[in-house]
């Protein structure tokens, strides 16, 4: 039985802009094909909630190479989405040194296939902010249908 998510989906306004890529990326370190995120919709720091998605496109990096004539949307790339809408929870509400980065991966499933031309909205609910890591439990959901669960941690680099 999948997890129920931790946010209801329905009432997300994914028009809401909390932050755009330029504001994600000015904390987050990455660039060009790593630059996962379009959008952050919530940041609910007294409930340790937000949510994001990124829309994938039919000229992104991987589609040429990830299953020619039938792409799919890398795992690894699921979890690296998630990782940095976690890095971008805590970056945003704790001071560090350096940038938050993997720490570690668990309890990893992927429940459907993800393809150019979806988008896929993330949700991520903190477990644990210390001052040298976080936990973050992550899902994502493409139309409604969890595809991916994880929990993540991170920890400053």
């Amino acid at each position: 039985m999948p997890p129920q998510p931790f946010i209801d989906i329905d009432s997300l306004d994914m028009n809401r802009l909390v932050a755009d890529q330029d504001e994600i990326y000015s904390l987050l370190p990455h660039r060009h094909e790593f630059m996962r995120l379009d959008r952050i919709c919530l940041l609910d720091t007294d409930l340790g909630v937000m949510a994001g998605y990124v829309d994938l496109r039919d000229d992104d990096f991987w589609v040429r190479g990830h299953i020619p004539g039938r792409p799919i949307f890398p795992g690894v790339m699921m979890i690296e989405t998630a990782a940095q809408l976690v890095s971008y929870y805590t970056m945003k509400n704790q001071e560090g040194e350096g940038f938050l980065g993997f720490g570690g991966v668990d309890g990893v499933k992927f429940r459907g296939s993800v393809h150019p031309g979806q988008r896929v909205v993330m949700l991520g609910r903190m477990v644990e902010i210390r001052k040298r890591r976080c936990i973050g439990e992550t899902q994502a959901f493409v139309d409604g249908k969890i595809v991916y669960e994880g929990t993540i941690t991170g920890m400053w680099i």
